[in-house]
């Protein structure tokens, strides 16, 4: 299967390839905006992950469509909802810290703001919403939902932004240390299983 995956993180296209290929042997043939030559910039102002997805989407498919690009869609909007927050960071959390901001500065502002919440009310939820534009314009929807508790402190860093303070319900690790065949509990891995599902039937 062959689509293209709204994001230049290379991390996150490595970790759904492998993910698929350790758990259904499926290969994915996964291009990313550089891949394709996308570099405008996308205004994400939705109030919602499904908006924001959903605008990035189509910014992508109107950019396809200038230069003859006949390629599926997908792209995602995903966020730490921590339950004592309000819900924050939520839609904000790639911009939580500001535009760019390394991983450190970006942990260190959340795991301040909780300084004070003891460990049973630590509670949060990893939130991804996927979003695919077929080549004939329709449009399907998928959401992964992940609980879990914020931890006191970062476990290994480098992977995904917030993934070394999150643990997953089920297990002591935070979800940079947890092994692959463990991956399926997380948000994003639960969002395209559904979404690969609804694309083969397609």
């Amino acid at each position: 299967m062959k689509f293209i995956y709204g994001t230049g993180n290379s991390k996150k296209i490595e970790e759904v390839k492998r993910f698929f290929k350790t758990q259904k042997n499926i290969e994915l043939e996964i291009l990313s905006l550089k891949d394709i030559g996308f570099n405008e910039e996308i205004i994400e102002d939705g109030k919602t992950f499904e908006e924001n997805s959903k605008i990035k989407a189509e910014a992508i498919k109107k950019y396809c469509n200038k230069n003859n690009i006949n390629e599926i869609i997908i792209t995602d909007d995903a966020g730490l909802c921590v339950d004592e927050l309000n819900g924050r960071p939520g839609v904000l959390s790639a911009r939580y810290a500001g535009d760019h901001a390394p991983q450190e500065v970006v942990l260190n502002k959340l795991l301040n703001e909780m300084k004070e919440i003891p460990e049973g009310k630590r509670t949060a939820t990893f939130v991804c919403v996927l979003t695919a534009i077929m080549p004939d314009g329709k449009i399907i929807v998928e959401r992964g939902e992940t609980r879990g508790k914020i931890a006191t402190k970062p476990g290994q860093m480098g992977k995904l932004t917030y993934n070394p303070i999150f643990i997953a319900d089920g297990f002591d690790v935070v979800m940079s240390e947890m092994q692959p065949e463990d991956l399926k509990v997380t948000h994003r891995e639960k969002a395209f299983l559904k979404m690969i599902e609804k694309l083969e039937k397609n």
